[in-house]
């Protein structure tokens, strides 16, 4: 008998989907590594090599157009509906497309996080789909637009392509899923990187002080150019970044000056650890919020400084949530560009820490639910 085959269709947004699919991925494979495993994205290659722990078919391919991000704090709302626009006015042509591959891949089962894409084409061969997410994409487009009857009809293409879906699992810090069938619905717990390095491992391994409070800058996909952390004066941190600022400080500052250590991502893979071991290995991750980097603070005790991010309608929903999760503050954008960091720090790591810790086994849930529709 052939070995059944999963098709993945991930949101190539940001990190936050595909870093989240990893997990569900590996969970998979740890389970059933008899299944054939095809991914379809137009993510980064280099996010799946650096983690997967399962031999998977890699296929570019864009499945959904996201959001038009400027920078990972800024979003243009107008490119955003015209490329979502031109991307459905060809719908019934990339239907057949992923129609035709998963007939030639002789596809047993479709996981779609988020793109309708993987739903319309499962369900136009037969093939069972499951949804898995913390948003849909409706919803999030829905912000942009009219309401009524001058809304783009590409809405309703993307609300019946999610219609189709056979079973929805749903994340925590959640919104939209209206055009989902109620009965399919089911809520499982975060899909969360967790460290596997002790901190105190990572940050001997990284030659991280062990006796500095540490602040990692996370911006995600996107960067940000405009945060200037040569010359903060902060008193009792050190600030963690990787290649997304554009920045190379001396490793000793001068005198007064915070110190500032830029770590080398893919290095910092190659000697054994993954980047939660290193938010795992400092007090703070200053970023905007996101799913995946919500997560993987509440996974691993590590409080957030957020800032601003544009108007996206997850943002509210993630903000609410924060409190159960982790210890958050909100800083403003014109202090964290100013440098004004020191009350806000202070202040965040005065909070009491959440009442325990929030399940993460999401990716194993998710992994057991897709194994169910395969057997």
């Amino acid at each position: 008998m052939s070995q059944p085959c999963v098709v993945f269709y991930v949101s190539g947004h940001g990190f936050g989907h595909a870093s989240r699919d990893i997990e569900v991925i590996n969970a998979l494979h740890r389970r059933e590594p008899g299944v054939r495993l095809i991914v379809r994205t137009s993510a980064r290659r280099w996010l799946f090599d650096l983690t997967l722990e399962a031999p998977v078919d890699f296929h570019e391919a864009e499945c959904d157009t996201g959001v038009v991000q400027i920078d990972s704090l800024r979003l243009d709302s107008a490119a955003t509906i015209a490329r979502a626009a031109a991307f459905y006015d060809g719908w019934p042509a990339l239907v057949a497309r992923e129609a035709q591959f998963l007939r030639d891949a002789a596809a047993r089962l479709v996981v779609a996080d988020i793109p309708p894409l993987g739903c319309a084409a499962a369900h136009a061969v037969g093939v069972p789909a499951i949804a898995l997410s913390n948003f849909t994409w409706d919803w999030i487009y829905e912000a942009y637009t009219p309401r009524g009857p001058d809304a783009p009809q590409f809405l309703s293409t993307i609300r019946h392509a999610y219609r189709t879906a056979r079973r929805t699992l749903r994340l925590p810090m959640y919104g939209g899923f209206a055009a989902m069938d109620p009965s399919t619905i089911t809520d499982i717990p975060l899909v969360a990187r967790r460290a596997r390095r002790a901190p105190a491992d990572t940050r001997s391994a990284l030659a991280l002080p062990p006796d500095l409070a540490l602040v990692l800058l996370s911006f995600g996909g996107y960067g940000l150019e405009d945060i200037r952390v040569e010359g903060l004066h902060l008193s009792g941190y050190g600030v963690v970044a990787t290649g997304e600022i554009g920045i190379r400080p001396p490793r000793v500052p001068p005198a007064g000056l915070t110190p500032v250590f830029m770590i080398d991502e893919p290095a910092l893979y190659r000697a054994g650890f993954r980047y939660e071991d290193l938010v795992a290995a400092c007090d703070v991750v200053v970023s905007k919020p996101g799913y995946g980097i919500v997560a993987e603070c509440a996974a691993n005790g590590v409080a957030l400084l957020y800032t601003s991010r544009g108007h996206f309608a997850e943002y509210d929903v993630l903000v609410e949530a924060l409190p159960a999760l982790v210890r958050g503050r909100f800083i403003p954008q014109a202090d964290l560009f100013a440098g004004r960091w020191q009350p806000h720090l202070d202040a965040l790591l005065a909070q009491p820490h959440p009442p325990g810790p929030p399940a993460t086994n999401g990716a194993e849930v998710a992994a057991d639910a897709i194994l169910d529709w395969i057997d």
